[in-house]
């Protein structure tokens, strides 16, 4: 929808009342706790209270900063009234401890951003009795040793706004968190949300909505009393991963459709609207806006938020798939990061300035992001940005893990979601996912595909990635993002995969090696889309071994058995997909046991159209590495090289060896 600026900041200004006053009938008598409908996380029913609370406040608190405390409907007082009863030790529903409530910690940081921001019309009008209890709620954070991801922070901003308000503060916890910070950071603007495994294997949406966000806030809670030279590194941390988050938006106004707490949707705008906060940013502000826009109108014209005004639980629709067992029916109000931009001023250019075109509405990109091992094309045509990846699984290298399909399939998009099936919130409801789309497996005699995670980054340059990973079955196949349980495993031959990304098409080559056993047949599977309901036989065509499944909004998924690999099938699924209700996924696979140490070529494609042009694929042999040759129809040529698996080098053949497993 087209609006002139002014519209534009009127309608996020709306967008945010209507949200804020459609919790409020759900609110505890004192306001402290917002008691969602719903299931509950596995943090219970209090904690999931608390959630609604602080994560609300956090949208009141840009709302009220922005508007220079202009209030029509009295937020700050609401939410002082819930402040007030939420530290009440009398108040059968005061907030929880952090000793009783660990996610308290995490609310706290939202309290605490929110009470800075909002000082002049709510802390500083706060009576002294609530004003102390506040602080000795907060206090037990000092000193609490945090565990080693973007939690760390919740811990910074709490300390962070107390010392400036009189409450009790560690220097050691701010050098903890700092240096910690500091060794995290992977380069190129990206962090590892933590260290798995002492490697940086965790890209996600956390390094925009955490790992830029709250040290660029804790600078601004201290003000003067920043350690020197810590704001300017940050800011140019965000101004360098902002080159990369720009081109990872659909013309759709969808973010990549990766990573774990997909339901916090919006909140991916959070370091676009830091940037602009920050002057850390290289967008031009009718960019930083457009972005924003585009993607607040996605998520509200594709039904985030029910009949009742609320964000539910999912992507688009309700939809159990893409949630973590921390995940609540107030969880997705972790999306207020994705309204910052509210606390800027109405004269603010990115309030003023005219709206400018998407990064992949200007025209076809295609870029390789080595930090996080992506592969990114984006094509103007049909505003579909793709990303294949050979880079962090979210997994530690030591031991094999069930595939988390956020992390562990070989291309993600703005367009298109991972098949998810189950419900990975309640104990073994992801069991019996085998990976699908977007995957390299091995089938086993029964049929179960075999698992991806742990996967060894082996190169990535041009247009070209190359990894691999060991194929393993688990007797308890339940996925989650912290690896899912220790669990007995047979392990399989190594696959070797390069991909070649141009355009909208990935040339995606895969050798076998090790012991070949009784024979496993080799499966590609291409993206999985969204369709409309229809019989199984009417999923999408299969000719030879070319798979095509054409989506419910028009997009093509099409899979084509280049080399060795004939037989083609459409695989269909009901309610596995957060897109929509029926989803389907093109495959291809070998005739039979797939042979070791020759190449198997699938040219994988999305787009908006079917390819108008395919490139051409030979392969050759340089001793023991296979190359695979592509020319494409433009002329441009590529070469992906894959060695064989060295046994004495852990950087060619994996991290791990044959463990026996009782």
């Amino acid at each position: 929808m087209n609006r002139t600026p002014a519209e534009a900041r009127a309608h996020w200004e709306q967008t945010a009342d209507r949200m804020l006053l459609a919790v409020r009938p759900y609110a505890a008598a004192g306001h402290e706790l917002i008691h969602l409908p719903g299931t509950a996380s596995h943090n219970g029913a209090h904690s999931d209270g608390l959630e609604g609370f602080a994560r609300t406040f956090l949208l009141a608190g840009f709302r009220l900063a922005g508007a220079a405390g202009a209030d029509p409907h009295d937020l700050a007082g609401w939410y002082a009234a819930g402040l007030a009863a939420g530290t009440d030790p009398k108040n059968p529903d005061r907030w929880p401890s952090f000793a009783e409530c660990n996610q308290a910690k995490v609310e706290a940081a939202s309290i605490a951003l929110a009470l800075h921001e909002t000082r002049p019309w709510i802390w500083d009008r706060l009576d002294e009795v609530v004003k102390e209890r506040i602080l000795n709620w907060l206090a037990p954070m000092v000193g609490n040793l945090m565990p080693g991801n973007n939690w760390i922070w919740f811990q910074g901003i709490t300390e962070a706004f107390a010392r400036t308000v009189g409450g009790e503060w560690r220097q050691q916890d701010f050098d903890r968190t700092i240096a910690l910070t500091d060794g995290w950071y992977a380069g190129d603007g990206w962090y590892s949300d933590g260290l798995t495994g002492a490697g940086h294997r965790n890209f996600d949406h956390y390094n925009g909505w955490a790992m830029h966000l709250y040290p660029l806030w804790f600078c601004r809670i201290l003000g003067d009393a920043a350690p020197s030279g810590l704001l300017d590194r940050y800011r140019e941390r965000l101004r360098r991963f902002l080159l990369d988050q720009r081109l990872l938006v659909g013309a759709n106004g969808s973010p990549l459709i990766q990573g774990r707490s997909l339901t916090y949707r919006h909140a991916a705008l959070a370091p676009v609207w830091t940037g602009a906060l920050f002057d850390a940013t290289p967008l031009a502000p009718g960019e930083t806006r457009a972005i924003a826009t585009r993607m607040l109108d996605h998520f509200t014209e594709h039904g985030a938020v029910n009949d009742a005004g609320l964000l539910t639980l999912g992507w688009h629709r309700p939809f159990r798939g893409v949630l973590q067992s921390y995940s609540g029916p107030a969880s997705p109000y972790w999306a207020s990061k994705g309204f910052i931009g509210l606390a800027l001023p109405a004269d603010h250019p990115v309030w003023t300035e005219e709206s400018t075109p998407l990064a992949v509405e200007q025209g076809d990109f295609g870029q390789a992001l080595a930090t996080p091992g992506w592969l990114v094309s984006g094509t103007a045509s049909d505003g579909v940005v793709r990303v294949v990846n050979h880079g962090g699984d979210h997994a530690d290298p030591a031991r094999p893990h069930a595939d988390d399909p956020s992390y562990a399939r070989f291309a993600y998009s703005t367009h298109t979601a991972p098949e998810t099936p189950g419900d990975p919130t309640v104990p073994g409801g992801s069991a019996t996912a085998d990976p699908l789309d977007n995957a390299v497996v091995l089938l086993d005699a029964a049929g179960r595909a075999s698992h991806r995670r742990p996967a060894t980054r082996i190169s990535i340059d041009g247009a070209t990635a190359v990894s691999r990973s060991r194929a393993h079955w688990l007797d308890d196949a339940t996925w989650d993002v912290f690896g899912g349980p220790d669990t007995d495993y047979t392990l399989g031959p190594w696959i070797t995969v390069g991909s070649v990304l141009r355009g909208s098409v990935e040339v995606r080559a895969v050798r076998v090696d090790g012991d070949p056993g009784t024979g496993h047949v080799l499966r590609i599977g291409g993206w999985a889309l969204a369709v409309d309901p229809r019989p199984a036989s009417e999923a999408g065509p299969v000719d030879g071994g070319t798979a095509r499944v054409e989506g419910a909004d028009g997009l093509v998924s099409l899979v084509i058995g280049a080399q060795g690999l004939p037989n083609a099938s459409v695989v269909t699924g009901a309610d596995t997909n957060a897109l929509g209700p029926a989803s389907a996924t093109p495959v291809v696979e070998t005739e039979g046991p797939v042979a070791h140490g020759t190449v198997h070529v699938a040219l994988v494609h999305l787009g908006g159209t079917d390819p108008a042009a395919l490139p051409q694929v030979t392969t050759r042999a340089q001793g023991t590495t296979l190359l695979v040759d592509v020319a494409w129809p433009d002329g441009a040529r590529d070469t992906v090289r894959l060695p064989a698996p060295d046994p004495e080098n852990p950087a060619t053949y994996g991290l791990w060896k044959d463990q026996h497993r009782a």
